[in-house]
């Protein structure tokens, strides 16, 4: 499926700082839908109402978006780069079907499934048409990925339309008991051309319809990345994102945040042994970056186990 543009380039760069901040001000706590809705209201200038399970998370002026995020593994040396031109699948499309008997042939579940699947699109869309002027429902999924550490993210944006049950085929999968997992079956529904699987439909334990979604290639102009952590700009340089406050104390307390000025201040607390707890709490809002050398985020990795470039920072101030 094609992607759609979603942002500007000055409103890539206005999100990147405002999520920044969010990271910020987050401390390690886990990353929810409501903190990406925030931020992507703000730089769109869109009334937040709220993230919701039932309802679409944004309608405004005939933009309809539902946000789905999904949190992927990344290792130390890799980037979440690694998962452009793949197809993931997220573990909750929607909830809002049911199934009144699983054991007919699959097609038939399959098309009942859809159906219910593409009315409540259609209801998401006259809700959003009702809402515009004009009688505008440009319906989008708004898909967001995102790793356990908060460094890095992945956006982007694509046509919310109904599926066609016409163009799928589907198979029950049956998953035996193992331990004390009981025995569960699924619907498995593929894509009648490509033969590649994109929906199953869970039937115990709550059912769902779980999407397959193919992430766009890095090549892709309306594919987002953001990296707001410890950002590797050069062989030698490193920019930390922190609150903007917490760069301003910093700057009070060594006069600048030059990237040589920061970096001998973080050598000489590292020699130093001084025992510190991260600073009281800042507001927050934009980030700051602020460039240490790579020598000097090492140190600072050593000295602390920090959650954050934030938390980092804090104690860094502490110590000084």
């Amino acid at each position: 499926m094609s992607t759609l543009r979603s942002l500007s380039t000055q409103q890539e760069n206005d999100l990147k700082l405002l999520l920044a901040g969010k990271v910020a001000s987050m401390m390690g706590r886990k990353f929810e839908e409501g903190d990406w809705t925030d931020v992507y209201c703000s730089v769109k200038n869109i009334p937040d109402f709220g993230w919701s399970n039932l309802n679409i998370d944004i309608n405004w002026q005939g933009l309809g978006i539902e946000f789905k995020m999904l949190k992927v593994p990344v290792k130390e040396d890799e980037t979440i780069l690694k998962f452009c031109s793949t197809t993931q699948m997220h573990p909750s499309l929607t909830r809002s079907i049911r199934i009144e008997d699983n054991h007919l042939d699959p097609n038939v579940v399959m098309e009942n499934v859809l159906s219910q699947y593409g009315r409540l699109i259609e209801t998401h869309t006259e809700n959003v048409r009702s809402e515009d002027p004009d009688g505008r429902a440009d319906m989008r999924f708004g898909w967001l990925l995102w790793e356990d550490n908060l460094r890095e993210f992945l956006y982007f944006e694509q046509p919310m339309t109904k599926p066609i049950p016409s163009n799928y085929y589907a198979e029950w999968h049956e998953t035996p008991a193992k331990g004390s997992r009981k025995a569960s079956r699924s619907l498995w529904i593929f894509d009648a051309g490509t033969k590649k699987k994109r929906y199953s439909v869970t039937t115990s334990a709550g059912i769902k319809i779980q999407g397959y979604f193919d992430v766009p290639g890095s090549d892709d102009p309306n594919l987002v990345y953001f990296c707001v952590q410890n950002e590797v700009v050069d062989d030698e340089t490193i920019v930390l994102w922190t609150a903007s406050s917490t760069a301003k104390h910093l700057e009070s307390l060594l006069g600048s945040l030059d990237r040589d000025v920061i970096a001998n201040a973080i050598s000489s607390v590292a020699q130093s042994g001084t025992q510190s707890d991260p600073a009281s709490l800042f507001d927050h809002t934009a980030a700051i970056p602020i460039p240490i050398t790579r020598r000097a985020y090492e140190l600072l990795s050593e000295r602390w186990d920090a959650v954050s470039d934030e938390d980092h920072i804090r104690l860094l101030i502490e110590a000084l």
